[in-house]
C-alpha cells in the first residue's frame, strides 16, 4: 500500500524520498524491521491475551528432561508470525504481483488449517486435534492452488536468452523471450535446466498434460515440506530459527532470480518480476526473529500448528516459484531429517512387530531432536547445534549458483 502511495507522490509531486519506495532493498530493508518490530512489540500482548483465554499447551509426559515445566505454556503463537508478516507485505510489496499473491494466499491457507488444528487441541480438547487425512486435504488444496497458478496464470513465466547477441544502437544486446515453462534449477549441474516434460516419455505423446504431473509435483513438495517444519517444533525456538536461517537463503535466491545483472552473471535462470518475493522474504525472517525474541529457551509461547504449518508451506512455495524446489533437500535439510526420522521409526516399529511380535526402534525417540535429548542434550545446546548445521546447509545451496 505504502508502495503505491509513495509512486504515486514521486510521479504527480516529486516528493522528496519517494523514490526509495521503487528499490527492492529498500522496501526489504523496511519490511524486516516493521515485521521484528510487530513480532516484538505486539507480542507480548498477544501472549497475555492467550493466558488470559487459558489457550496453555497439554504436554504429554513422554520423560525428557524439562518437559513437564513447559505445561500451560501459550500456544497459538503462530498469530504473531503470520500479522508480523502479513502487514509489512501489505505495506511494502506491489500487491498486483502474482508471486506476492500467491504467497499471503499459502500463508492464511495453511495458517488457517493449523488454527483450526490448534483449536480442536485447546477448546475442544482433543490432543489429536485436527485428523491428519484433513490436514493432507488442506496441503492438497494449497498444492493444486499453487501449481495449477503457476501453469495457467500468464504473468508467470521465464526468460530464454538467445546465444547469439545482435547489434543495436546502445552496443550488442542479447535477444530473449519470456515464455510459459515448467523447468527448474538442477543444483551442482552446469546445463542446470530440468524440464517436468522429461518425466513423460517421449512414446507416449502426452507432452500437453505436463502440467499434471507439475502439479502433482508440487502437492508433494508442499506437503513435506509444511509437514516437516511442523515435526521441527518440538523444541524452543527450532523451528522459528531454521526458519529464518532457511528464509534469508530464499531472499537472496529470489533477488538473484529477479535481477537481470546478477542473474546473467550467476547464470541463474532469470524469473521476470520474482525479484518482488525479496520484500516477502523479509518480512518473513523478521517475523520469525521477532517470535524468537518471546520462543527461545525458555519458551514464553508456542507457535503451534497455526505457526509451523505455514512456516513450512511459505518456504514450500517460495522455492517452487523462483524454480528451486529441487534445492530443498539441501535447503530445508533439518525438516527433511526430522520427518525421515519419524517415518524410519514408524515404518521400523510396524515391521518389526509384525515380524517379532513386538515392535523395536532405531531411534531412542522420534522426531531426532528428542533422540537427543533422551541421550542427555540440553535442547538449548540441541537448537544451536541444529542451526549451524542449517546454515552450513543453507551456504551450501547459495554455492550452487556458482559450483557448476
Amino acid at each position: 500500500m505504502l508502495y503505491y502511495l509513495f509512486d504515486y507522490l514521486d510521479k504527480h509531486f516529486n516528493f522528496p524520498g519517494a523514490g526509495l519506495f521503487q528499490y527492492i532493498t529498500f522496501r526489504a530493508f523496511a519490511a524486516t524491521v516493521t515485521s521484528l518490530g510487530i513480532a516484538a512489540i505486539w507480542g507480548k500482548t498477544v501472549i497475555n491475551f492467550l493466558r488470559k483465554l487459558q489457550i496453555g499447551e497439554d504436554i504429554r509426559d513422554l520423560g525428557l528432561e524439562g518437559q513437564m515445566q513447559k505445561k500451560g505454556t501459550p500456544t497459538m503463537g503462530g498469530f504473531i508470525i503470520l500479522l508480523s508478516l502479513l502487514v509489512p507485505t501489505l505495506l511494502f510489496a506491489k500487491l498486483h504481483n502474482i508471486y506476492i499473491i500467491l504467497l499471503i494466499v499459502t500463508a492464511l491457507w495453511l495458517g488457517g488449517v493449523g488454527f483450526l488444528d490448534d483449536y480442536i487441541k485447546v477448546f475442544k480438547k482433543n490432543k489429536e486435534g485436527l485428523s491428519g487425512k484433513f490436514k493432507i486435504v488442506g496441503q492438497i488444496g494449497l498444492g493444486l492452488i499453487v501449481g495449477l497458478t503457476m501453469w495457467f496464470n500468464d504473468d508467470i513465466k521465464v526468460r530464454f536468452y538467445e546465444k547469439a547477441k545482435i547489434a543495436s544502437n546502445i552496443g550488442e544486446v542479447q535477444k530473449f523471450t519470456d515464455s510459459k515453462s515448467l523447468i527448474s534449477t538442477v543444483p551442482f549441474l552446469k546445463n542446470n535446466q530440468f524440464d517436468y516434460s522429461n518425466l513423460i516419455p517421449d512414446f507416449l505423446g502426452l507432452d500437453q498434460y505436463t502440467w499434471i504431473v507439475y502439479v502433482i509435483a508440487v502437492i508433494f513438495i508442499i506437503t513435506a515440506v509444511s509437514n516437516g517444519a511442523n515435526i521441527t517444533d518440538g523444541i524452543d525456538g527450532l523451528a522459528a530459527g531454521t526458519s529464518v536461517i532457511i528464509g534469508i537463503g530464499l531472499a537472496v535466491l529470489a533477488y538473484v532470480s529477479g535481477n537481470k545483472v546478477f542473474s546473467q552473471y550467476l547464470n541463474v535462470m532469470f524469473i521476470p518480476n520474482s525479484g518482488e518475493l525479496a520484500v516477502f522474504c523479509a518480512a518473513f525472517v523478521g517475523a520469525c526473529i521477532g517470535f524468537l525474541w518471546y520462543n527461545s529457551f525458555p519458551a514464553q509461547v508456542f507457535m503451534g500448528d497455526t505457526g509451523s504449518l505455514m512456516l513450512g508451506g511459505v518456504i514450500a512455495t517460495l522455492a517452487i516459484v523462483i524454480r528451486k524446489e529441487l534445492l530443498i533437500p539441501i535447503l530445508c535439510g533439518i525438516f527433511l531429517i526430522e520427518l525421515l526420522s519419524v517415518i524410519i521409526q514408524v515404518s521400523y516399529f510396524k515391521y518389526t512387530k509384525k515380524k517379532f511380535g513386538e515392535g523395536r526402534r532405531v531411534f531412542l525417540m522420534s522426531p531426532l531432536h528428542h533422540h537427543f535429548q533422551k541421550k542427555g542434550y540440553h535442547e538449548a545446546k540441541l537448537v544451536t547445534r541444529f542451526w549451524i548445521i542449517c546454515i552450513l546447509l543453507v551456504v551450501i545451496s547459495l554455492v550452487t549458483l556458482k559450483m557448476r
